[in-house]
Protein backbone atom coordinates (compact mmCIF):
# COMPACT_ATOMS: atom_id res chain seq x y z
CA UNK A 1 0.00 0.00 0.00
CA UNK A 2 3.03 2.26 -0.03
CA UNK A 3 2.72 2.88 -3.76
CA UNK A 4 0.84 6.07 -4.58
CA UNK A 5 -0.90 4.52 -7.59
CA UNK A 6 -2.92 2.10 -5.42
CA UNK A 7 -6.25 3.25 -3.99
CA UNK A 8 -8.92 1.43 -1.97
CA UNK A 9 -12.59 2.26 -1.53
CA UNK A 10 -14.70 0.80 1.30
CA UNK A 11 -18.49 0.99 1.14
CA UNK A 12 -20.17 0.05 4.43
CA UNK A 13 -23.79 -0.64 3.54
CA UNK A 14 -26.78 -1.74 5.60
CA UNK A 15 -26.78 -5.27 4.19
CA UNK A 16 -23.27 -5.66 2.75
CA UNK A 17 -19.74 -4.27 2.81
CA UNK A 18 -17.87 -3.96 -0.49
CA UNK A 19 -14.20 -3.20 -1.07
CA UNK A 20 -12.51 -2.16 -4.30
CA UNK A 21 -8.74 -2.05 -4.89
CA UNK A 22 -7.59 -0.13 -7.95
CA UNK A 23 -4.23 0.49 -9.57
CA UNK A 24 -3.86 3.72 -11.51
CA UNK A 25 -1.87 3.51 -14.73
CA UNK A 26 -1.20 5.87 -17.63
CA UNK A 27 -3.91 4.28 -19.75
CA UNK A 28 -6.60 4.05 -17.08
CA UNK A 29 -7.55 2.21 -13.91
CA UNK A 30 -6.98 -1.50 -13.31
CA UNK A 31 -9.33 -3.09 -10.76
CA UNK A 32 -7.14 -5.69 -9.06
CA UNK A 33 -9.29 -6.65 -6.08
CA UNK A 34 -12.96 -6.78 -5.14
CA UNK A 35 -14.49 -7.99 -1.89
CA UNK A 36 -18.05 -8.34 -0.63
CA UNK A 37 -19.45 -9.60 2.68
CA UNK A 38 -22.91 -9.53 4.28
CA UNK A 39 -23.38 -7.01 7.07
CA UNK A 40 -25.83 -7.47 9.92
CA UNK A 41 -24.44 -4.68 12.10
CA UNK A 42 -26.46 -1.79 10.67
CA UNK A 43 -30.08 -0.71 10.86
CA UNK A 44 -31.57 2.10 8.76
CA UNK A 45 -28.14 3.23 7.64
CA UNK A 46 -26.68 3.51 11.16
CA UNK A 47 -24.25 1.19 12.92
CA UNK A 48 -26.00 -0.64 15.77
CA UNK A 49 -23.54 -3.49 16.33
CA UNK A 50 -19.85 -2.60 16.14
CA UNK A 51 -18.64 -6.18 16.43
CA UNK A 52 -20.82 -7.40 13.53
CA UNK A 53 -19.81 -4.43 11.37
CA UNK A 54 -16.10 -4.93 12.08
CA UNK A 55 -16.48 -8.61 11.17
CA UNK A 56 -18.17 -7.70 7.87
CA UNK A 57 -15.49 -5.13 7.02
CA UNK A 58 -12.73 -7.64 7.81
CA UNK A 59 -14.34 -10.34 5.64
CA UNK A 60 -14.69 -7.97 2.70
CA UNK A 61 -11.09 -6.78 3.09
CA UNK A 62 -9.75 -10.35 3.24
CA UNK A 63 -11.45 -11.25 -0.02
CA UNK A 64 -10.12 -8.11 -1.73
CA UNK A 65 -6.62 -8.74 -0.35
CA UNK A 66 -6.57 -12.31 -1.64
CA UNK A 67 -7.64 -11.15 -5.08
CA UNK A 68 -5.22 -8.21 -5.18
CA UNK A 69 -2.34 -10.22 -3.69
CA UNK A 70 -1.41 -7.45 -1.29
CA UNK A 71 -2.29 -6.25 2.23
CA UNK A 72 -4.76 -3.36 2.59
CA UNK A 73 -3.88 -0.84 5.29
CA UNK A 74 -5.88 2.27 4.34
CA UNK A 75 -9.02 3.18 2.42
CA UNK A 76 -11.45 5.95 1.51
CA UNK A 77 -14.64 5.32 3.49
CA UNK A 78 -18.17 6.00 2.31
CA UNK A 79 -20.87 7.19 4.68
CA UNK A 80 -24.60 7.33 4.05
CA UNK A 81 -27.89 7.15 5.92
CA UNK A 82 -30.72 9.26 7.26
CA UNK A 83 -28.27 11.09 9.55
CA UNK A 84 -26.86 12.91 6.50
CA UNK A 85 -28.12 16.46 6.04
CA UNK A 86 -27.38 19.09 3.41
CA UNK A 87 -28.07 22.79 3.19
CA UNK A 88 -26.86 25.97 1.56
CA UNK A 89 -24.47 28.15 3.52
CA UNK A 90 -22.72 31.47 3.13
CA UNK A 91 -19.26 32.59 4.24
CA UNK A 92 -18.09 36.20 4.40
CA UNK A 93 -14.59 37.53 5.14
CA UNK A 94 -12.49 40.63 4.62
CA UNK A 95 -9.60 40.10 2.18
CA UNK A 96 -6.40 39.90 4.22
CA UNK A 97 -3.83 41.57 1.96
CA UNK A 98 -3.46 45.35 2.01
CA UNK A 99 -3.44 45.50 -1.79
CA UNK A 100 -6.71 43.51 -1.91
CA UNK A 101 -5.34 40.55 -3.87
CA UNK A 102 -7.20 37.33 -3.02
CA UNK A 103 -4.94 34.42 -2.08
CA UNK A 104 -5.40 30.73 -1.24
CA UNK A 105 -5.39 31.72 2.44
CA UNK A 106 -8.48 33.86 1.82
CA UNK A 107 -10.18 30.93 0.08
CA UNK A 108 -9.47 28.68 3.06
CA UNK A 109 -10.80 31.33 5.45
CA UNK A 110 -14.05 31.88 3.56
CA UNK A 111 -14.62 28.10 3.28
CA UNK A 112 -14.14 27.81 7.05
CA UNK A 113 -16.61 30.68 7.52
CA UNK A 114 -19.16 28.83 5.38
CA UNK A 115 -18.51 25.65 7.36
CA UNK A 116 -20.13 26.99 10.53
CA UNK A 117 -23.55 25.42 11.18
CA UNK A 118 -25.35 27.54 13.81
CA UNK A 119 -27.67 25.96 16.36
CA UNK A 120 -26.85 22.39 15.29
CA UNK A 121 -24.98 20.58 18.06
CA UNK A 122 -23.55 17.10 17.55
CA UNK A 123 -23.11 17.61 13.82
CA UNK A 124 -19.88 17.18 11.88
CA UNK A 125 -19.34 18.77 8.46
CA UNK A 126 -18.20 16.30 5.79
CA UNK A 127 -18.01 18.60 2.79
CA UNK A 128 -18.10 22.31 2.04
CA UNK A 129 -18.81 22.46 -1.69
CA UNK A 130 -18.23 25.94 -3.18
CA UNK A 131 -20.83 27.02 -5.75
CA UNK A 132 -19.90 30.62 -6.47
CA UNK A 133 -17.75 33.40 -4.99
CA UNK A 134 -18.80 37.04 -4.67
CA UNK A 135 -16.20 39.84 -4.67
CA UNK A 136 -17.48 43.22 -3.43
CA UNK A 137 -20.99 42.34 -4.59
CA UNK A 138 -19.92 40.97 -7.98
CA UNK A 139 -21.23 37.41 -8.14
CA UNK A 140 -20.67 34.47 -10.47
CA UNK A 141 -16.93 34.21 -9.78
CA UNK A 142 -15.71 30.61 -9.96
CA UNK A 143 -12.01 31.09 -9.14
CA UNK A 144 -11.21 34.34 -7.28
CA UNK A 145 -7.49 33.69 -6.66
CA UNK A 146 -5.44 36.61 -8.02
CA UNK A 147 -8.46 38.92 -8.29
CA UNK A 148 -8.76 42.02 -6.12
CA UNK A 149 -11.38 43.16 -3.66
CA UNK A 150 -12.17 44.09 -0.08
CA UNK A 151 -14.99 41.67 0.77
CA UNK A 152 -15.05 38.01 -0.28
CA UNK A 153 -18.22 35.93 0.02
CA UNK A 154 -18.90 32.27 -0.76
CA UNK A 155 -22.17 30.57 -1.59
CA UNK A 156 -21.61 26.91 -0.71
CA UNK A 157 -23.44 23.66 -0.13
CA UNK A 158 -22.79 21.94 3.21
CA UNK A 159 -23.07 18.20 3.77
CA UNK A 160 -22.98 17.08 7.39
CA UNK A 161 -23.47 13.96 9.47
CA UNK A 162 -24.14 13.24 13.11
CA UNK A 163 -21.06 13.08 15.33
CA UNK A 164 -22.26 9.72 16.59
CA UNK A 165 -22.45 8.23 13.08
CA UNK A 166 -18.96 9.29 12.02
CA UNK A 167 -17.52 8.28 15.39
CA UNK A 168 -18.97 4.77 15.05
CA UNK A 169 -17.84 4.48 11.42
CA UNK A 170 -14.25 5.48 12.19
CA UNK A 171 -14.15 3.15 15.19
CA UNK A 172 -15.31 0.15 13.14
CA UNK A 173 -12.85 0.87 10.35
CA UNK A 174 -9.91 1.24 12.74
CA UNK A 175 -10.84 -1.91 14.68
CA UNK A 176 -10.73 -3.84 11.39
CA UNK A 177 -7.09 -2.75 11.02
CA UNK A 178 -7.59 0.02 8.46
CA UNK A 179 -6.50 3.65 8.51
CA UNK A 180 -9.27 5.84 7.05
CA UNK A 181 -7.86 8.21 4.43
CA UNK A 182 -11.06 10.24 4.15
CA UNK A 183 -14.76 9.93 4.90
CA UNK A 184 -16.95 10.80 1.92
CA UNK A 185 -20.70 11.12 1.40
CA UNK A 186 -21.21 8.06 -0.81
CA UNK A 187 -23.18 9.61 -3.74
CA UNK A 188 -20.37 12.11 -4.34
CA UNK A 189 -17.94 9.25 -4.83
CA UNK A 190 -20.41 7.29 -6.96
CA UNK A 191 -20.82 10.32 -9.21
CA UNK A 192 -17.12 10.11 -10.09
CA UNK A 193 -17.76 6.69 -11.61
CA UNK A 194 -21.13 7.23 -13.26
CA UNK A 195 -21.47 10.91 -14.20
CA UNK A 196 -19.64 12.75 -16.97
CA UNK A 197 -18.60 16.39 -16.77
CA UNK A 198 -21.13 17.19 -19.48
CA UNK A 199 -23.96 15.58 -17.53
CA UNK A 200 -23.05 17.51 -14.39
CA UNK A 201 -22.84 20.70 -16.44
CA UNK A 202 -26.23 20.52 -18.16
CA UNK A 203 -28.12 19.05 -15.19
CA UNK A 204 -28.51 15.51 -13.85
CA UNK A 205 -29.76 13.67 -10.77
CA UNK A 206 -28.06 10.53 -9.45
CA UNK A 207 -30.39 8.19 -7.53
CA UNK A 208 -28.78 5.38 -5.52
CA UNK A 209 -31.37 2.87 -4.25
CA UNK A 210 -29.71 1.03 -1.40
CA UNK A 211 -31.13 -1.45 1.08
CA UNK A 212 -32.09 0.85 3.95
CA UNK A 213 -32.36 4.14 2.08
CA UNK A 214 -32.16 5.99 -1.21
CA UNK A 215 -29.55 8.69 -1.75
CA UNK A 216 -29.82 11.38 -4.39
CA UNK A 217 -27.51 14.10 -5.68
CA UNK A 218 -28.43 16.85 -8.15
CA UNK A 219 -25.76 18.53 -10.27
CA UNK A 220 -25.98 21.55 -12.56
CA UNK A 221 -23.34 23.83 -14.12
CA UNK A 222 -20.71 21.51 -12.65
CA UNK A 223 -21.96 22.13 -9.11
CA UNK A 224 -23.75 19.95 -6.58
CA UNK A 225 -26.92 21.93 -5.93
CA UNK A 226 -28.84 19.51 -3.71
CA UNK A 227 -28.48 16.08 -2.12
CA UNK A 228 -29.94 13.98 0.63
CA UNK A 229 -31.06 10.58 1.86
CA UNK A 230 -34.61 9.21 1.76
CA UNK A 231 -35.15 6.58 4.50
CA UNK A 232 -36.80 4.10 2.11
CA UNK A 233 -34.85 1.47 0.21
CA UNK A 234 -35.04 -1.94 -1.43
CA UNK A 235 -35.43 -3.76 1.90
CA UNK A 236 -38.75 -1.95 2.35
CA UNK A 237 -39.90 -3.49 -0.94
CA UNK A 238 -38.94 -6.94 0.37
CA UNK A 239 -40.88 -6.27 3.59
CA UNK A 240 -43.95 -5.19 1.58
CA UNK A 241 -43.84 -8.35 -0.54
CA UNK A 242 -43.47 -10.55 2.56
CA UNK A 243 -46.48 -8.90 4.21
CA UNK A 244 -48.57 -8.93 1.02
CA UNK A 245 -47.99 -12.63 0.38
CA UNK A 246 -47.74 -13.68 4.04
CA UNK A 247 -44.42 -15.35 3.36
CA UNK A 248 -40.91 -15.19 4.77
CA UNK A 249 -38.45 -12.39 4.06
CA UNK A 250 -36.10 -14.81 2.32
CA UNK A 251 -38.82 -15.94 -0.09
CA UNK A 252 -39.95 -12.33 -0.62
CA UNK A 253 -36.38 -11.28 -1.49
CA UNK A 254 -36.01 -14.08 -4.03
CA UNK A 255 -39.39 -13.24 -5.54
CA UNK A 256 -38.36 -9.59 -5.86
CA UNK A 257 -35.05 -10.45 -7.50
CA UNK A 258 -36.20 -13.19 -9.87
CA UNK A 259 -39.76 -12.16 -10.73
CA UNK A 260 -40.03 -8.53 -9.64
CA UNK A 261 -41.10 -5.96 -12.23
CA UNK A 262 -41.78 -2.27 -11.71
CA UNK A 263 -44.59 -2.04 -14.29
CA UNK A 264 -47.44 -4.42 -13.39
CA UNK A 265 -49.47 -3.48 -16.49
CA UNK A 266 -46.85 -5.30 -18.58
CA UNK A 267 -47.20 -8.53 -16.59
CA UNK A 268 -49.77 -11.14 -17.63
CA UNK A 269 -52.65 -11.37 -15.15
CA UNK A 270 -52.52 -15.16 -15.01
CA UNK A 271 -48.74 -15.45 -14.49
CA UNK A 272 -48.04 -17.22 -11.22
CA UNK A 273 -45.09 -18.74 -9.34
CA UNK A 274 -45.16 -21.43 -6.69
CA UNK A 275 -43.47 -20.31 -3.47
CA UNK A 276 -42.20 -23.86 -2.91
CA UNK A 277 -39.71 -23.05 -5.70
CA UNK A 278 -37.88 -20.95 -3.10
CA UNK A 279 -38.86 -22.72 0.11
CA UNK A 280 -40.20 -26.27 0.18
CA UNK A 281 -42.13 -25.49 3.37
CA UNK A 282 -44.12 -22.75 1.63
CA UNK A 283 -46.99 -24.21 -0.38
CA UNK A 284 -48.54 -20.93 -1.51
CA UNK A 285 -48.86 -19.49 -5.02
CA UNK A 286 -48.03 -15.90 -5.85
CA UNK A 287 -49.45 -13.76 -8.63
CA UNK A 288 -46.47 -12.15 -10.38
CA UNK A 289 -48.65 -9.19 -11.28
CA UNK A 290 -49.61 -8.70 -7.63
CA UNK A 291 -45.93 -8.80 -6.65
CA UNK A 292 -45.23 -6.19 -9.32
CA UNK A 293 -48.02 -3.97 -7.99
CA UNK A 294 -46.42 -4.06 -4.54
CA UNK A 295 -43.01 -3.22 -6.01
CA UNK A 296 -44.41 -0.40 -8.15
CA UNK A 297 -46.16 1.21 -5.18
CA UNK A 298 -42.97 1.44 -3.09
CA UNK A 299 -40.76 2.54 -6.00
CA UNK A 300 -43.31 5.20 -6.89
CA UNK A 301 -43.15 6.46 -3.32
CA UNK A 302 -39.36 6.82 -3.56
CA UNK A 303 -39.51 8.54 -6.95
CA UNK A 304 -42.27 10.92 -5.89
CA UNK A 305 -40.21 12.01 -2.89
CA UNK A 306 -37.29 12.68 -5.24
CA UNK A 307 -39.68 14.65 -7.45
CA UNK A 308 -40.77 16.73 -4.45
CA UNK A 309 -37.11 17.46 -3.68
CA UNK A 310 -36.60 18.57 -7.29
CA UNK A 311 -39.65 20.85 -7.07
CA UNK A 312 -38.19 22.57 -4.00
CA UNK A 313 -35.08 23.56 -5.96
CA UNK A 314 -36.99 24.32 -9.16
CA UNK A 315 -35.60 21.41 -11.18
CA UNK A 316 -38.69 19.21 -11.58
CA UNK A 317 -38.67 17.94 -15.16
CA UNK A 318 -35.90 20.35 -16.19
CA UNK A 319 -32.67 18.33 -15.99
CA UNK A 320 -31.58 17.59 -19.60
CA UNK A 321 -29.19 14.76 -18.65
CA UNK A 322 -32.04 13.14 -16.73
CA UNK A 323 -31.72 10.42 -14.10
CA UNK A 324 -28.84 8.02 -13.51
CA UNK A 325 -29.91 5.03 -11.39
CA UNK A 326 -27.62 2.84 -9.33
CA UNK A 327 -27.54 0.71 -6.17
CA UNK A 328 -28.86 -2.78 -5.54
CA UNK A 329 -32.47 -1.63 -5.96
CA UNK A 330 -31.71 -0.39 -9.47
CA UNK A 331 -31.58 -4.00 -10.67
CA UNK A 332 -35.39 -4.33 -10.55
CA UNK A 333 -36.71 -4.82 -14.08
CA UNK A 334 -38.83 -1.98 -15.42
CA UNK A 335 -37.39 0.66 -13.06
CA UNK A 336 -35.99 2.77 -15.89
CA UNK A 337 -39.40 3.00 -17.60
CA UNK A 338 -41.15 3.77 -14.31
CA UNK A 339 -38.61 6.50 -13.55
CA UNK A 340 -39.16 8.10 -16.96
CA UNK A 341 -42.94 8.11 -16.41
CA UNK A 342 -42.83 9.42 -12.84
CA UNK A 343 -40.09 12.05 -13.06
CA UNK A 344 -40.74 13.01 -16.71
CA UNK A 345 -37.02 12.85 -17.43
CA UNK A 346 -34.64 10.64 -19.42
CA UNK A 347 -33.41 7.75 -17.27
CA UNK A 348 -30.84 4.99 -17.46
CA UNK A 349 -28.89 2.59 -15.27
CA UNK A 350 -25.47 4.08 -14.53
CA UNK A 351 -22.46 2.62 -16.32
CA UNK A 352 -18.79 3.27 -15.43
CA UNK A 353 -17.28 6.21 -17.32
CA UNK A 354 -13.50 6.15 -16.65
CA UNK A 355 -11.21 3.85 -18.57
CA UNK A 356 -11.40 0.83 -16.27
CA UNK A 357 -9.99 -2.61 -16.86
CA UNK A 358 -9.26 -5.69 -14.77
CA UNK A 359 -12.27 -7.16 -12.97
CA UNK A 360 -14.69 -5.32 -15.24
CA UNK A 361 -17.31 -8.06 -15.04
CA UNK A 362 -17.88 -7.07 -11.41
CA UNK A 363 -18.59 -3.47 -12.41
CA UNK A 364 -21.76 -4.46 -14.24
CA UNK A 365 -23.34 -5.00 -10.81
CA UNK A 366 -24.59 -1.64 -9.37
CA UNK A 367 -23.86 -2.84 -5.81
CA UNK A 368 -20.15 -2.23 -6.46
CA UNK A 369 -20.59 1.30 -7.87
CA UNK A 370 -19.99 3.14 -4.60
CA UNK A 371 -16.86 1.22 -3.59
CA UNK A 372 -15.38 1.77 -7.06
CA UNK A 373 -16.26 5.47 -6.86
CA UNK A 374 -14.59 5.71 -3.46
CA UNK A 375 -11.50 4.06 -4.92
CA UNK A 376 -11.43 6.68 -7.68
CA UNK A 377 -11.92 9.42 -5.10
CA UNK A 378 -8.84 8.16 -3.29
CA UNK A 379 -6.50 9.00 -6.18
CA UNK A 380 -5.65 12.44 -4.80
CA UNK A 381 -8.16 14.67 -3.02
CA UNK A 382 -10.39 17.52 -4.06
CA UNK A 383 -10.59 15.95 -7.54
CA UNK A 384 -12.51 18.80 -9.08
CA UNK A 385 -13.65 22.20 -8.00
CA UNK A 386 -17.07 20.67 -7.35
CA UNK A 387 -15.62 18.77 -4.39
CA UNK A 388 -13.14 21.47 -3.33
CA UNK A 389 -13.68 20.88 0.36
CA UNK A 390 -10.51 18.89 0.83
CA UNK A 391 -7.75 19.97 -1.49
CA UNK A 392 -5.14 20.92 1.08
CA UNK A 393 -5.23 17.96 3.45
CA UNK A 394 -7.11 14.76 4.15
CA UNK A 395 -10.42 16.59 4.27
CA UNK A 396 -13.25 16.16 6.70
CA UNK A 397 -11.69 13.08 8.26
CA UNK A 398 -8.78 14.99 9.81
CA UNK A 399 -11.15 17.48 11.40
CA UNK A 400 -13.44 14.65 12.52
CA UNK A 401 -10.57 12.65 13.96
CA UNK A 402 -9.16 15.67 15.80
CA UNK A 403 -12.58 16.30 17.30
CA UNK A 404 -13.26 12.66 18.10
CA UNK A 405 -9.94 11.69 19.66
CA UNK A 406 -11.51 11.99 23.10
CA UNK A 407 -14.04 9.28 22.15
CA UNK A 408 -11.75 6.77 20.45
CA UNK A 409 -9.62 4.20 22.32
Amino acid sequence: MARENISVGLDIGSTKVTTCVGKFEDNGVDIIGIGKAPNQGMRKGAIVDIEETVSAISASLEEAERMAGMPITSAVIGIDGAHIESEDSKGVIAVSRADGEITETDIERVIEAARAIPNKPNREVLHVIPKTYIIDGRDGVKDPIGMQGIRLELDAHIISTSTNAIKSTIKCVEQSGLTPVEVVFSPLATSKLLLSKRQMEIGVVLIDIGSAGTSYAVFEEGDLISCGVIPIGSSHITNDVAIGLRTSLDVAELLKIKHGYALPDKVAEKEEVRLSTFDKKDEGVASVRYVSEIIEARLNEILQIVQDKLKVIGRDGTLPAGVILTGGGAKIEGLVELTKETLRLPAQIGTPLPEIKGLVDKLDDPVYATSVGLMLWGQGSGHTRVFADTHNMSGALKRARDFLKQFLP
